[in-house]
C-alpha cells in the first residue's frame, strides 16, 4: 500500500471514530424516543444540534406530548425555543389544558409565552380560580391595605374585598393583567360607596356594593374573567376600636354641628359689629354736615347786611332770642337736676 493509502485509511478511520462518537452521544436521546413512541431520526438529532437546539429537550418535550396523546413535530418544538421561548412550560400548558378540556391551541400557547406570560399558570388559574386582595397589603389608605370610600352622609368607610378570577386565555394576549382589575374593582367599590345615602346601607347590605360593581363588567379588555366579588372586611374609619360606633359618630356629629353653628354666630356678631361701627361713622358723617351747614348762617348774615337785607336791630334781636333760648335751656336743665335730686 502506497503512501497515498496509507493517508486515505487514517482520514477514513478518523471519520468512521467521528461518526461513532457522534452516533454514541445521540444514540441515548434516540433510544429513549424510539422506546417512547416519539421516534425521532438520527440526522434530525444531528440537524439540532447544528442548529443550536438542545436534542434533550426536544426529545424531552415531545416525549410527554406523545405520551398525553398530543402530536407535534419537532419542528415546532424548534422554532418556539430558537424563539426564545420556554418549550417545557408550553408543552406541559398543552397537557394540563387538554385534560381539563380547555381549548388552546399550540400557536396561542406560544404566543402568550413569548407574550411574557406564564401560560401554564394561566391554564392552572383557568381551571383553579384565583384569589386577589384588593387593595394589595401594605397598600390602600396610609399602607393600611384598606379602601378609603366616603358615603353621601359624609362618613369614611375603610374597606376590603377578596376578588375571584379566572384566566380568560383568549384575551390573555393584549388583555390587561391583574393589577387593572384591582384598580377597577377599587374605583368601583369607592364609587358605590360614595352614591350610597348613608354608610348604615352599605354597612347593612355589603352585598349590594359586590353585586353592583360585579354588574359593571370590570373585567372587559382584561386576560381574566370575575367570577365573584367578596367584602372581607369594612368598617368606620377612626372609630374601628369603640364598642359603640353610632353614639361615636352622633357625638362627633353633635361637635361639628356645634362648631358649626358657633362660627356662623361668629359671623353674625361680626357683621352686627361691623354694621355698628358704620353706623357710627354715618352719625359722625351727618354731625359734620351740621356743623358745616351752621357755618354758613355767619355769611349768610353778613351777606344779608351787606345786601341791606338785615338791619343791626334785628341782628340784636336774633341774639335776644338766642340768649332767651339759651337761658331757658339752662333753668330746664337745673330744674330736671334738682327734681333728679330731690327724688
Amino acid at each position: 500500500m502506497g503512501k497515498g493509502g496509507v493517508i486515505f485509511l487514517g482520514i477514513l478511520v478518523i471519520v468512521i471514530i467521528a461518526f461513532l462518537a457522534i452516533i454514541l452521544k445521540f444514540l441515548g436521546i434516540w433510544v429513549r424516543a424510539l422506546m417512547s413512541g416519539a421516534k425521532v431520526s438520527m440526522i434530525a438529532l444531528i440537524g439540532m444540534k447544528l442548529r443550536r437546539v438542545r436534542p434533550d429537550l426536544i426529545i424531552d418535550a415531545r416525549i410527554r406530548l406523545v405520551k398525553s396523546g398530543l402530536d407535534y413535530s419537532t419542528n415546532d418544538l424548534e422554532a418556539h425555543f430558537l424563539a426564545g421561548g420556554d418549550v417545557i412550560n408550553v408543552v406541559n400548558s398543552l397537557i394540563a389544558a387538554d385534560k381539563a378540556n380547555i381549548e388552546l391551541p399550540f400557536k396561542q400557547a406560544t404566543a402568550i409565552d413569548l407574550a411574557g406570560r406564564d401560560v401554564l399558570e394561566a391554564v392552572q388559574t383557568s381551571v383553579n380560580p384565583k384569589v386577589i386582595d384588593c387593595p394589595e397589603s401594605g397598600t390602600g389608605s396610609s399602607g393600611s391595605g384598606m379602601l378609603d370610600a366616603v358615603a353621601k352622609d359624609g362618613i369614611r368607610l375603610l374597606v376590603k374585598a377578596r376578588v375571584t378570577v379566572r384566566a380568560n386565555i383568549e384575551r390573555l394576549v393584549g388583555g390587561a393583567s391583574e393589577e387593572t382589575i384591582i384598580a377597577r374593582v377599587g374605583q368601583g367599590i369607592v364609587s358605590a360607596i360614595g352614591s350610597s345615602d348613608s354608610y348604615k346601607n352599605v354597612l347593612e347590605n355589603p352585598d349590594k356594593i359586590s353585586r353592583r360593581v360585579l354588574d359593571s363588567g370590570l373585567d372587559a379588555q382584561t386576560g381574566f374573567e370575575i367570577v365573584s366579588i367578596d367584602i372581607a372586611d369594612i368598617s368606620v374609619a377612626g372609630v374601628a376600636n369603640v364598642a359603640n360606633v353610632g353614639a361615636q359618630l352622633e357625638t362627633e356629629r353633635a361637635e361639628a354641628d356645634k362648631q358649626m353653628r358657633q362660627a356662623e354666630a361668629e359671623g353674625r356678631r361680626a357683621m352686627a359689629v361691623a354694621t355698628e361701627q358704620e353706623m357710627r361713622a354715618r352719625v359722625h358723617e351727618m354731625k359734620a354736615k351740621v356743623v358745616e351747614a351752621e357755618a354758613e348762617v355767619p355769611r349768610a348774615m353778613a351777606q344779608a347786611f351787606r345786601d341791606g337785607n338785615l338791619g343791626i336791630m334785628d341782628y340784636y334781636k336774633m341774639k335776644n332770642i338766642i340768649a332767651d333760648s339759651d337761658m331757658r335751656k339752662a333753668i330746664a336743665g337745673d330744674d330736671s337736676n334738682r327734681t333728679t335730686h330731690e327724688s
